[in-house]
């Protein structure tokens, strides 16, 4: 069964209702297990929670210590193409903007790659592209992927949903990483967020999750853009979506995050819900408590000092020195981006801020040679 079967199952609202219900004695109950169920996790999602952020905190740090080591990995986007299709209406790639569109050529790609590696020592690229397949097909990406391949050794992409014989194509060139994020998990207000573009199909884009497992993609990550809808709700979405897939396709890693909306071109999105900075820790720790294994990437998109603490708390990969438009690398014309950045520190001094929290930052990945 997919989980496009299985979400109709989970009622927005009555999930919301049972957050809203835990008590003080529902997250006592949580803090004292080491396998925590689904209803333990609506507990430390709750406001009930919000006293115990301490707690959670310690639990979130010996896990992750004891899963990952006192290391975070280091990865950096690198931006294609910001031609969208679609209509977002909280992004600045949204088709309606008017901003000049850019698709980077073989050489411009080259060109980046060799700037990033002048930035740092990275081996983890994220390749991003607005959602256009007529300018950022298969077959560029696939081209995109041999390209980047003489630079770094773990390659991830963001792109538009694809079919499952496309993942594989795009596996068989070496690709690792698939990042999809659903946005939201509210079915009846999707459409309310895309209008227009193909992304408005919210079953299409579930059902993306689906495609990466069958075609055995090593490692995807899954997320909600918070200030669509209740973040609570929306989290508890998420982990039911994780689980499935777990189970499903338990040879797959998986990755989480949870981006706050930042300012963007265009007409300017207000978030319906502001999550503060206590309650986007809490939302980690809590998935921290209830998947020790799961990764957790914290981007540019948040502070410098909440990145520092956070990155011995239960986060396991950030981006540094990132560029959020096609070109940036070479040039920053600060005029195509998709998204402000929180943080913009260089990798090096993002590095040296990981030191001082007694990490280690993490470039060169090994998962290819383990595998």
């Amino acid at each position: 069964m997919k989980f496009t079967e299985k979400i109709d199952q989970y009622d927005w609202s009555e999930i919301s209702e049972r957050i809203a219900s835990k008590t003080t004695g529902d997250v006592e109950l949580a803090l004292r297990k080491t396998k925590l169920d689904a209803d333990d996790f609506l507990a430390l999602i709750s406001e009930a929670a919000e006293p115990f952020l301490e707690q959670m905190a310690a639990k979130s740090r010996i896990y992750t210590q004891q899963r990952f080591g006192k290391t975070i990995q280091m990865y950096i986007p690198m931006y294609l193409t910001n031609a969208c299709t679609n209509h977002c209406v909280y992004c600045g790639f949204n088709h309606n903007n008017p901003i000049k569109r850019v698709v980077l050529t073989e050489e411009e790609i080259v060109r980046e790659a060799e700037a990033i590696q002048k930035l740092g020592d990275f081996h983890h690229i994220l390749l991003v592209t607005g959602e256009s397949p007529k300018h950022a097909g298969v077959e560029y990406l696939k081209n995109a992927i041999r390209i980047a391949k003489r630079y770094f050794s773990n390659i991830s992409i963001e792109v538009q949903p694809l079919e499952q014989h496309e993942y594989e194509e795009l596996i068989a060139e070496g690709l690792n990483g698939v990042y999809v994020y659903q946005e939201t998990y509210h079915k009846e207000r999707y459409g309310i967020y895309h209008p227009a573009g193909k992304k408005r199909d919210f079953n299409y884009r579930l059902d993306t999750f689906e495609r990466l497992g069958r075609a055995g993609i090593r490692k995807m990550g899954l997320g909600v853009l918070i200030g669509l809808e209740d973040w609570r709700t929306d989290a508890a979405m998420m982990a039911h979506h994780l689980r499935h897939l777990q189970k499903k396709y338990w040879r797959t890693r998986y990755s989480i995050s949870f981006p706050r909306i930042r300012p963007h071109e265009g007409e300017g999105f207000k978030p319906n819900v502001v999550m503060s900075d206590r309650q986007l820790a809490q939302v980690i720790f809590a998935f921290r408590l209830f998947d020790h294994d799961v990764e957790i990437a914290l981007s540019t998109r948040e502070s410098p000092d909440m990145r520092n603490n956070l990155c011995t708390l239960g986060v396991t990969s950030m981006s540094a020195g990132s560029k959020t438009e096609p070109g940036g690398y070479v040039t920053y014309p600060q005029a195509l981006e998709q998204w402000v950045m929180a943080d913009d520190r260089t990798p090096q001094e993002i590095e040296l801020a990981i030191k001082k929290a007694g990490y280690e930052a993490i470039w060169k990945d090994w998962d290819a040679i383990m595998n």
